[in-house]
């Protein structure tokens, strides 16, 4: 298994963060590999990424209180046998560093996941700014 970590410091409050990530069924706005999102019900989300391929997530977490927001693919068109997405939105000094973790098995997977996350927290960030 491979955990890929990315991060980015935003000048917006936390509550302004927090309101975009928690809206599950609206990832598409600004996580760039993603087309389309829809949430299928209050637990789970299907996602197409660019390329045509689908994926089905669960909400495992949604917390406001922590400002944590974790989601695992359940199903999909990768080979993927453990996926854990994790994002966290931490107040530094009035502002909101994000904080978003992968765990993903195979491992040979890690390169492409870390270039999404990199792209999702840059994208987090513009749509932010």
């Amino acid at each position: 298994m491979a955990t890929i970590r990315s991060s980015i410091t935003v000048d917006r409050s936390v509550d302004d963060v927090w309101k975009l990530i928690a809206d599950a069924g609206t990832i598409n706005e600004w996580f760039p590999l993603v087309e389309e999102s829809a949430m299928l019900d209050d637990n789970h989300r299907t996602v197409t990424l660019r390329g045509g391929i689908r994926l089905t997530e669960e909400i495992i977490t949604n917390d406001a209180d922590l400002r944590r927001f974790q989601y695992r693919i359940i199903d999909g068109d990768l080979p993927i046998e453990h996926h854990i997405g994790t994002i966290d939105v931490i107040e530094v000094e009035g502002k909101s560093l994000v904080v978003y973790s992968t765990d993903v098995e195979p491992a040979e997977l890690a390169e492409m996941v870390s270039g999404a996350i990199e792209g999702a927290v840059t994208g987090l960030a513009k749509k932010l700014c």
